[in-house]
C-alpha cells in the first residue's frame, strides 16, 4: 500500500491517477480501526476504483486532553487491517503540523443549530473541530464520494450540512452502525473497557431497542422515564443524555408527527469511557 503524509505530495498522485472513468472513494478516520471502519472502507472499495482512508487523531475535535492523549495510537496495526481488505487502498498519515500548518485551533462554522445538540451541548466546539479536518481532507482528497458510520449519526448530519455550505462537490454515504455479539456499537473507545463493563455496555443497545418498541404507542414522556429508571438500576452505566429528535433536524420533540423521521440518541458513561450509540425509531 502507499502511505502518503502531506497533503502536495498525495494531491500530486491522485491526480496522475485520476481519469472520469475512475471513481475516488474516502474513509476518513483518526484510526485505531475495527470492523466498522473495515465495513466503511470494504463499501468504499466495492464502489469506487480508488479508495484512500485518512488516519488522523484531530486534537481540536477533543474537549478533554486526557482522553486525547489516551486515545489508542495503532499505525502499524491499522496499517495491517486495511492490507487485508486490499493493497491497493492508499494511506493518508499526515501529521498535526501538515494539517494545521500555523495555529492548531478550528475553523468556525454556522452549522444552523445541529451542532447546539446532544454532543454539542457536553462537547463546545467539538463539531467546529470535526468540520476543520473533515473540510480540509475534502478538498485535499476531492473524492467522488465519502463515508461515515451512522454510529456518530449528529456528525454525519452535520457533515452533510458542511459540504452544502461549502459547496463541495462530494457524496456523502452514511453506513450502518455494526455491532458487538451483545449489541454494542463497534467503537475505537470500546478497547478501554474491561470485560465486565463491554458485556455490560450491551445494555445500551437493549434500552435503545425497547425504546424503538414503545415508540410506536407510547408517549415521549413516558419513555424518557422509563430509560431514566432503566440505567438508575444499573450504576455502572451513568447516563449523560437520552434524546428523541427529529432526524433532520436534530431537535429534541415532545410529540410525534405524520411524515417525519425521528431517532432515539444516547450517551453514557461506564467507567470514565464514554459510549454513544442511536437507532431509528421509525
Amino acid at each position: 500500500m502507499l502511505v502518503f503524509q502531506t497533503k502536495n505530495e498525495l494531491k500530486s498522485y491522485l491526480n496522475s491517477i485520476k481519469s472520469d472513468a475512475k471513481k475516488v472513494g474516502m474513509v476518513p478516520t483518526m484510526g485505531a480501526l475495527h470492523q466498522g471502519h473495515a465495513s466503511l472502507v470494504a463499501r468504499a472499495i466495492s464502489e469506487n476504483e480508488i479508495t484512500v482512508v485518512s488516519i488522523f487523531v484531530n486534537p481540536t475535535q477533543f474537549n478533554n486532553q486526557e482522553d486525547l492523549l489516551k486515545y489508542p495510537q495503532t499505525f502499524e496495526k491499522d496499517s495491517e487491517l486495511l492490507e487485508l481488505l486490499s493493497k491497493d487502498i492508499i494511506i493518508f498519515a499526515p501529521s498535526v503540523g501538515e494539517m494545521y500548518s500555523t495555529e492548531v485551533t478550528s475553523k468556525k462554522y454556522d452549522f444552523q443549530g445541529l451542532d447546539k445538540v446532544m454532543e454539542g451541548a457536553f462537547r463546545e466546539g467539538h463539531f467546529d473541530g470535526v468540520g476543520t479536518i473533515v473540510e480540509s481532507l475534502l478538498l485535499t482528497v476531492a473524492p467522488d464520494k465519502a463515508y461515515f458510520g451512522e454510529k456518530d449519526f449528529q456528525q454525519l448530519q452535520i457533515i452533510k450540512k458542511l459540504v452544502a455550505l461549502q459547496n463541495i462537490p462530494v457524496e456523502i454515504i452514511g453506513c450502518p452502525i455494526l455491532r458487538e455479539p451483545n449489541g454494542l456499537a463497534m467503537s475505537s473507545r470500546n478497547e478501554r473497557l474491561n470485560r465486565e463493563l463491554r458485556r455490560e455496555a450491551g445494555f445500551i443497545y437493549e434500552t435503545l431497542k425497547t425504546i424503538s418498541t414503545k415508540f410506536a404507542d407510547q408517549s415521549i414522556e413516558s419513555i424518557m422515564e422509563w430509560a431514566t429508571a432503566q440505567f438508575q438500576a444499573h450504576p455502572q452505566l451513568r447516563l449523560e443524555y437520552l434524546q428523541i429528535s427529529d432526524e433532520e433536524t436534530l431537535n429534541p420533540i415532545g410529540s410525534k408527527k405524520e411524515n417525519k423521521k425521528y431517532r432515539a440518541f444516547i450517551a453514557v458513561f461506564a467507567d470514565g469511557v464514554r459510549l454513544i450509540d442511536n437507532i431509528a425509531l421509525n
